[in-house]
């Protein structure tokens, strides 16, 4: 297996660019674990875990590292200074997985038909032009953070269903995309509700449809640990999805099921807002962390033909190397998986 230190790991994913059956928790305590997230809502199961201390009855001492983006938070994984984390396939996770350095363990956020998912959003000065609809996109510009990103494949996926040809603009950052959309330096964009519901609401952009028509059992995020976590810390491993498991049984039945009623929302929203949008007072976050509310897979349950697909495209595309197997980047010993 080919350790990696994060130097190693950054110059591997630049080359890029171009459960029903959960494991009991051990009953050692205490494992000090780090766990990568975003300061996003699709995030929650982690932060719920933690918070209402499914992890601890796990066994696992959790401390949480944030990221900016996706791509360091691989390169962390990978680099082992990081042991969990959670975040979308690229080509760059990939080709750290043929390496022998990640493994996806488990499966996240997902778009599922009936719940509200990622909206694709056009710029004022586009919409105002005629770009009102997905049929609107050829010869338009989309953003991207990078080459074989998340946005690179479903804006592709967009266009292929509307025989429409894109041109794919790299802004790196969700803020920088966001300030591109806004002055109308590129046309569209897709991008979770709880980000473009906000930008829709304030007229800078406007939403002109929904992923969930083009990929409607997309799965958006992963679980994701090391190679060597998943092959030789099997207890750990089953541990932390068991915990994290508990944490998103919770968000679904607050947030999309509404078992505990308003006070049931309000009250995870609490919870989430030590999280998510802590620079912004608890009344201006909770519409935000609202609108957010997407399906985060039962048990971490994995899309196995979601993810096929996205590696299907990510090798036609030749963003990485043909010969990547599901079995190189996929590990299922840990969770249920659905094919569908």
């Amino acid at each position: 297996m080919t350790v990696l230190n994060r130097r190693k790991a950054l110059v591997l994913m630049g080359g890029a660019a171009a459960a029903s059956t959960l494991a009991a928790p051990a009953l050692a305590s205490g494992k000090k674990i780090k766990v990568g997230a975003l300061r996003f809502t699709s995030h929650s199961g982690s932060f719920i875990a933690h918070e209402r201390n499914y992890f601890k009855d796990a066994g696992l001492d959790v401390e949480f590292e944030f990221f900016q983006a996706a791509q360091p938070m691989a390169v962390a994984i990978a680099s082992g200074d990081v042991d969990y984390a959670v975040t979308a396939v690229s080509g760059g996770l990939i080709s750290l997985a043929q390496k022998g350095a990640i493994k996806v363990i488990g499966g996240a956020l997902s778009e599922e038909p009936g719940i509200d998912g990622q909206k694709i959003l056009a710029s004022d000065a586009a919409f105002k032009a005629g770009l009102t609809s997905t049929a609107g996109l050829d010869g338009k510009s989309f953003g991207m953070s990078t080459a074989g990103s998340s946005f690179h494949y479903m804006g592709s996926k967009v266009a292929a269903a509307e025989g429409a040809s894109m041109k794919f603009k790299p802004l790196q950052k969700v803020g920088a995309i966001i300030g591109a959309l806004k002055s109308g330096q590129i046309d569209a964009w897709s991008i979770v509700p709880h980000i473009a519901k906000p930008l829709a609401g304030s007229g800078a952009v406007h939403i002109i449809g929904d992923i969930s028509d083009y990929l409607p059992n997309y799965q958006v995020t992963t679980v994701f640990t090391s190679a060597k976590n998943a092959a030789d810390e099997r207890d750990m491993t089953g541990n932390f999805i068991a915990g994290f498991s508990r944490g998103v049984d919770d968000y679904a039945a607050a947030m999309i099921d509404k078992s505990g009623g308003e006070d049931g929302v309000n009250e995870m929203v609490d919870l989430i807002h030590k999280y998510v949008y802590t620079d912004r007072p608890r009344e201006k976050a909770a519409p935000s962390i609202i609108n957010g509310t997407m399906r985060l897979n039962k048990g971490a349950a994995l899309n196995v033909a979601s993810i096929a697909d996205q590696l299907a495209w990510f090798q036609a595309e030749k963003l990485v190397d043909a010969g990547i197997t599901m079995e190189t980047l996929v590990d299922t010993s840990y969770v249920d998986t659905i094919s569908v």
